[in-house]
């Protein structure tokens, strides 16, 4: 189909083929008239020379009869001036082929120029409309066929809009134009395909809609974020002390002490992080204090410090960032609550899906867009008794404060235990391990609960997951500083011991020394095993054992959870439904909604302790990003084929910054055990990178002064004084408070 401006150029064109075989036809019709009047009036002069010579014949029979030499001589006369008449005739008509031929060129040189602006219209046009083809509410086969014509035009047509020479260096532009366009057409779609489990996430939104999917956003942000922290501490701590560092069992640090090589290899000491993994770099202790290491000169303490304030700087740089593009993307949406069944009835189907598995999915999306939009509109013309509301709110609090206030006490209760069992032999596995679980069972069975009771609030179900989040929320952050706090306590206790041992580690090396010298020996004397000296508690491997078993157990609770409660449970619904006497699915299948609060709240948390744990197992990280791998395919697989979507579906918040800022405060919170530890509490004395200090950052002024220049100690020491940060973070806080 043709455009108006085509239509109109097709017309002009037929006009002027039009005039000009009516000029050709005008003019043979007037050379024919003017021959058949030159052959009529040749026909009366010979006529009436014919006559006058009959005539004269007449006359002159009287006087004398003509020769046959006269005769021949008047034929050969008549005949030379017929010749010379029909060659005057045809260079007449010759004169006017050719003028007429001349003034048709020019006309076709003027109408080539026109034609050639028109064309370029033309061609700008059908890119145009190639461009906006996909917006267009056609039919498919209609939007086929155009495009098809619309790309054979431009293809046809484009490279003829150069002139003399430039119409190759045109073409050649032109065919360059087209093919940078179809590489980055290519290159966006090679980038939307190397987002991972966009296809898996998409099928769940269309299926749980998109509060359920958002869940799975986070968690593919999530791993994102431990990938980057896996490979700078994996980098820049883990490989270095690997490559360059002291072999194992070249030191008492990194050998398994002499009473615990028998059982050193054994499962359930294994399973307890105990063993050998408490003696390799999985954890703090394993690393030296040598100030550097390798060939590289490479400066592992130093190293060791830095990365671990770079996990806390590059998660908050990336939360904030985060919220602030989502902050920007919510208030650029406009204002979309003006006709929301209209836009949804008449724009939400795209007319280039072309695969039926996309088709369906496409299809129950736009079903449950529809019932997040109905539920919103109901709850918004709700009206109901307030004062009961009232009551029932103030007393679904009242009980939620209840249990956090009782799970609080069961964890410190658990963990004070804990610390008796520690201190017994031939103690159980449900001893050992006691902590984990009541914390586990606690995360399990609490948000359940908390479910139940804000049924009585009757909130809308946004606002209701919203509060949902931060009561979870307030029962894993209670449950966790009560763990550390109960924790320090024992940490406290392994500080006063190190005390004792550390005397006894010095009288070990000094009677070894002494009683080879003793001997009467003058050789040196042969160094003592590492596996025989005396080791300290070492606490900071202590702490990041506890938080690597808390981190193991919330993942295989987890997922028996996932396995026993959702796909045993479908199976045996779906199965058994054929033999019993009621519809199992028509509402057993309600209790295997997909349960957002508590799993987001359980990212976030494990999140959380990923960041804590970090800096006193550094292997922590690599274990995470396994764990939100496989998370990531189970929950997928779980959703899809055990669970059922919300009876009240409801629309996902278009900011995601709730879950961000939940996130942003368990990071703070998750970094005050660790600055507490690093500016105040004192290394372990024969374990880790900054034994033999007093405190752990003091590592930053022992390479200021070794490493740099005296000025710049000078300027760091003027820098560190109270006087001059205390008003730089009042500046920084009136600015921000202005802004």
């Amino acid at each position: 189909r043709k455009t108006d401006r085509a239509s109109r150029l097709e017309r002009k064109k037929q006009e002027k083929d039009k005039e000009e075989d009516e000029s050709k036809e005008e003019d043979s019709c007037s050379q024919q008239n003017r021959a058949s009047r030159k052959k009529n009036h040749q026909q009366k002069n010979s006529d009436g020379k014919k006559a006058g010579e009959e005539g004269s014949r007449q006359r002159e029979r009287g006087k004398k009869a003509p020769t046959k030499d006269q005769k021949e001589s008047e034929n050969k006369e008549k005949k030379t001036n017929k010749k010379e008449k029909e060659g005057d005739d045809k260079q007449k008509t010759d004169r006017k082929n050719s003028t007429t031929s001349s003034s048709n060129s020019s006309d076709e040189e003027s109408l080539s120029e026109e034609e050639l602006a028109m064309l370029m219209e033309q061609v700008e046009q059908k890119k145009k409309l190639i461009a906006t083809m996909r917006n267009k509410p056609w039919r498919m086969m209609k939007k086929l066929s155009v495009l098809r014509e619309a790309q054979a035009f431009v293809e046809k047509f484009e490279g003829a809009l150069g002139k003399g020479k430039g119409k190759k260096l045109y073409a050649y532009k032109m065919m360059m134009a087209k093919k940078w366009v179809k590489f980055k057409r290519d290159f966006d779609n090679f980038k939307t395909q190397c987002i991972p489990w966009e296809m898996k996430i998409k099928e769940v939104e269309s299926h749980f809609g998109s509060s359920v999917a958002s869940y799975f956003i986070f968690l593919r942000w999530m791993y994102g974020v431990n990938l980057v922290l896996f490979g700078l501490i994996f980098g820049l701590v883990i490989i270095p002390e690997i490559l360059m560092g002291m072999p194992y069992g070249s030191m008492p640090r990194k050998t398994v002490p002499r009473a615990e090589q028998a059982t050193a290899m054994d499962f359930s000491v294994l399973w307890d992080f105990e063993g050998y993994i408490k003696y390799s770099a999985l954890f703090y202790g394993y690393y030296n204090n040598q100030r550097t290491i390798g060939w590289l000169k490479y400066r592992l303490p130093m190293a060791y410090f830095m990365v671990g304030i770079s996990v806390f700087g590059y998660s908050l740089m990336v939360v904030i960032r985060s919220m602030a593009r989502n902050a920007n993307e919510s208030t650029a949406d406009g204002d979309d609550d003006n006709f929301i069944f209209s836009w949804k009835m008449f724009t939400s189907w795209d007319y280039l899906i072309g695969n039926p598995e996309t088709a369906d999915n496409k299809f129950a999306s736009i079903t449950t867009s529809f019932k997040e939009s109905i539920v919103d509109e109901q709850e918004s013309n709700k009206d109901e008794n307030i004062h009961l509301r009232r009551f029932l709110r103030v007393l679904a609090n009242v009980l939620i404060i209840c249990c956090l206030c009782g799970s609080g006490y069961l964890i410190y209760f658990v963990v004070k235990r804990s610390q008796t069992f520690s201190k017994m032999q031939n103690v159980g596995w449900y001893e050992r391990n006691e902590v984990e679980i009541v914390m586990s069972l606690l995360g399990m069975f609490c948000p359940p609960l908390f479910e139940t009771i804000a049924a009585l609030e009757n909130y809308h179900p946004r606002i209701g997951l919203k509060w949902q989040l931060g009561r979870i929320f307030a029962l894993f952050l209670g449950n966790l500083y009560t763990f550390l706090l109960a924790l320090m306590d024992d940490v406290n206790e392994k500080l006063a011991e190190e005390d004792v041992v550390k005397n006894i580690t010095h009288w070990t090396l000094i009677s070894h020394h002494n009683s080879s010298v003793g001997n009467g020996s003058t050789a040196t004397p042969p160094p003592l095993d590492p596996a025989d000296v005396p080791r300290g508690p070492c606490w900071e491997t202590t702490v990041g054992i506890e938080i690597v078993r808390l981190t193991v157990s919330d993942i295989l609770v987890t997922y028996i959870t996932i396995l026993v409660g959702d796909f045993i449970r479908a199976c045996f619904v779906r199965f058994m439904n054929y033999c019993w006497c009621w519809d199992l699915e028509a509402g057993f299948p309600s209790y295997a909604e997909f349960d957002i609060s508590g799993n987001v709240l359980g990212l976030i948390f494990n999140q959380g302790m990923i960041w804590m744990g970090s800096f006193y197992a550094p292997g922590l990280v690599g274990i995470n990003v396994l764990r939100l791998l496989t998370s990531m395919y189970f929950q997928c697989w779980a959703v899809m084929s055990s669970n059922v979507p919300h009876a009240r579906v409801f629309k996902a918040s278009k900011s995601n910054n709730f879950y961000m800022g939940l996130l942003l405060l368990i990071l703070f919170l998750s970094l005050l055990p660790v600055a507490y530890t690093i500016m105040s509490l004192p290394p372990s004395f024969d374990c880790g990178p900054f034994s033999g200090k007093k405190r752990m950052y003091e590592v930053i002024q022992e390479t200021i002064e070794l490493d740099f220049p005296l000025f710049v100690a000078k300027i760091f020491s003027y820098v560190a004084n109270p006087g001059l940060i205390i008003p730089a973070i009042l500046l920084m806080v009136s600015k921000y408070s202005f802004c």
